[in-house]
């Protein structure tokens, strides 16, 4: 995997909620992503979703959501703006709730998906698919987790990456699409501080935020 383009180290905007966090605060989050993505990213962690407003590729070339909105909507600006920095050329990373941010609609497409629902934490088999550069070094790992169902978007071309298996099938677990002069990443897990700790499951979220800010 090679370096993203820009200044080195990279710098990073972290979104989520520290405090109006219904399932999933941001905290721990915060911490894991610190030890997987230092000293090659710089995270800035903010629960200002008005950031997005004025986020600019040029001073965070990659965007992490690991948002939890699920009962509210992003204000228009808000839209508008994360939409303009990922076709402008910004890379977005989102993990695991951060796809609430599918409250609006146009950032429903932007990410692939739209999250339905989910079976109780279990046991799952995280298996790779294919041979994506954000797959160097990962193998298939365990971990117990939110089997979370996805309705994909019909007009959003994806490229999965990961699937989880369940009853007997494979899901979707991972995606990345590109928008504009952007890239969008999606991995499943994420729930909470021991989701992280699967050498794979680490190496996956370094190859996606290298990937989605430019790198190979």
């Amino acid at each position: 995997m090679s370096e993203p383009t820009g200044q080195w180290p990279v710098n990073v905007l972290l979104l989520g909620d520290f405090t109006d966090a219904p399932w999933h605060p941001l905290e721990p989050a915060r911490a894991a992503l610190q030890s997987i993505l230092e000293p090659a990213f710089r995270i800035t962690a903010t629960e200002n979703y008005d950031e997005l407003s004025r986020l600019n590729p040029a001073d965070y070339p990659l965007c992490i959501s690991y948002t939890d909105c699920w009962n509210r909507k992003p204000a228009p600006e808000q839209t508008a703006g994360l939409l303009r920095y990922v076709a402008g050329g910004g890379g977005l990373l989102v993990i695991h709730n951060g796809i609430s941010l599918q409250a609006g609609d146009a950032l429903a497409q932007l990410i692939g998906a739209r999250f339905t629902g989910h079976p109780p934490y279990q046991p799952l088999r995280y298996v790779p698919i294919g041979e994506h550069p954000v797959l160097g070094g990962v193998d298939p790992f365990d971990l117990d987790e939110e089997p979370y169902a996805f309705e994909l978007d019909p007009l959003a071309e994806r490229t999965a990456f990961l699937a989880y298996e369940f009853e007997g099938a494979q899901h979707p677990a991972g995606w990345e699409r590109s928008y504009g002069l952007g890239r969008v990443v999606y991995v499943q897990p994420g729930h909470h501080a021991p989701s992280f700790e699967p050498a794979s499951y680490r190496r996956l979220v370094l190859n996606a935020a290298h990937w989605a800010c430019g790198g190979k």
